[in-house]
């Protein structure tokens, strides 16, 4: 009776430990499975107010300033441009007049205002009788090298004897030897409204006193928009100018004033790009080098052999 009630006891002991382990293991998986907490997002960057903000348009920007100086014109036709430095000279300059008088030919003079204030009547005949001019200081100085006082005054006093000697104020202004700073030329210009004019045709009658070698050198480098500087205060220049200027006439040249070629001026034309050419196709191989091609001769019917 005692070993039945042991047995009884350990049975009800084992029942109870397997309720509590299915106890415990169902408690265990009731359990909600914890939900990860979300990442925080990242937070969007505040715009950084030290970044460039876009440009706002500021309006259509210049196509370019105005040309001021000028050593030659890109025009349409024949026409040039004969100047004179220097003058008016007592002498040289009437003799000139008459010749190009002669050939109904307009050019341009730069005249020294030192020579204007002592020969007003022939600046007054120059005008006169068609043609332009221009000043070209009042001493004929490196103006490059005089304070901006200085060339004031050289200019002023010039362009003051013109108008003075023939009523007419002069719009182009020829630097002595060519020397002229850019800050010089856009003061000049915004002074009193002058061109600068250079040139491209130099026969440096200055130099070399002779009359052919102006008319050689003249005749070799002019072309369509050149603008020719020469000196009407020297004889062989002079001396030069009535076969110069018909040579010139009968190669079809059209003489204007400077201001005038300034008025047919415009940009160069670019020049056309070269179309490269595509390359070239290879020929057709030639017949009679085309290797024959191979072929496999085709087995021999044997022949039978004949019954003995």
């Amino acid at each position: 009776m005692q070993r039945l009630s042991l047995a009884a006891f350990a049975l009800l002991a084992t029942f109870i430990l397997a309720v509590s382990a299915v106890a415990a293991t169902k408690s265990h998986s009731a359990k909600a499975t914890p939900t990860p907490a979300p990442a925080p997002a990242a937070a969007t960057p505040a715009p950084d107010s030290s970044a460039s903000a876009t440009p706002v348009p500021s309006g259509t920007p210049p196509t370019g300033t105005p040309k001021i100086t000028y050593s030659q014109c890109h025009v349409d036709g024949p026409y040039i441009a004969m100047t004179f430095d220097d003058g008016p000279h007592i002498q040289n300059t009437p003799r000139l007049l008459d010749m190009l008088k002669e050939r109904k030919i307009h050019a341009t003079f730069f005249m020294v205002g030192e020579c204007v204030v002592q020969y007003p009547e022939i600046v007054k005949r120059i005008v006169a009788e068609g043609h332009e001019v221009g000043n070209h200081s009042w001493s004929h100085p490196d103006l490059a090298k005089m304070s901006e006082g200085a060339v004031h005054d050289q200019i002023q006093k010039t362009h003051d004897a013109i108008v003075n000697a023939c009523g007419v104020a002069p719009k182009l202004l020829r630097p002595p030897y060519g020397a002229f700073t850019a800050r010089q030329r856009a003061w000049a210009n915004g002074t009193w409204g002058y061109k600068i004019i250079l040139w491209d045709v130099d026969p440096e009658d200055w130099k070399i006193r002779n009359a052919e070698h102006v008319k050689t050198e003249i005749l070799k480098h002019t072309v369509p928009g050149s603008i020719i500087l020469s000196h009407d205060i020297h004889k062989t220049t002079i001396d030069a100018m009535p076969e110069t200027l018909d040579t010139l006439l009968k190669k079809g040249y059209k003489f204007v004033t400077v201001s005038e070629l300034l008025a047919m001026d415009h940009p160069a034309t670019p020049k056309p790009k070269a179309t490269p050419k595509p390359p070239a196709t290879p020929a057709a191989a030639d017949a009679s080098t085309t290797p024959p091609a191979t072929t496999t001769p085709a087995p021999a019917t044997p022949v039978p052999a004949a019954k003995p």
